[in-house]
């Protein structure tokens, strides 16, 4: 994971410290190398010790819950993309955009 071409980049960076880690090396030392804060190693290593690989994958994140579903969302991209049914209908008054 940590060396990985198509890993993600999150990915390499939360297992390069616990790499390092595992030869030997202090958090001071892990943050300098990798230019890292040390709380952020801190952090990576605890989850790896309490956890195992998967505390190293992201988190759910807190907030507002979608409004839409991935349904509608992908329905509305949909009809964004299809060009207009009748040629030579106008754009609504107020747009940028030029006439079809």
């Amino acid at each position: 994971m940590a060396y990985g071409h198509k890993s993600p980049r999150q990915a390499r960076m939360r297992a390069d410290p616990v790499l390092r880690a595992a030869r030997g090396r202090s958090n001071a030392r892990i943050a300098g190398e990798t230019g890292l804060h040390v709380d952020t190693v801190r952090t990576w290593r605890g989850r790896l010790a309490t956890g195992g690989l998967p505390a190293l994958e992201d988190r759910k994140r807190s907030g507002r819950p979608s409004r839409f579903t991935p349904l509608q969302t992908a329905e509305v991209k949909a009809l964004a993309c299809q060009l207009p049914a009748e040629p030579g209908r106008r754009c609504p008054a107020g747009s940028n955009n030029p006439p079809t």
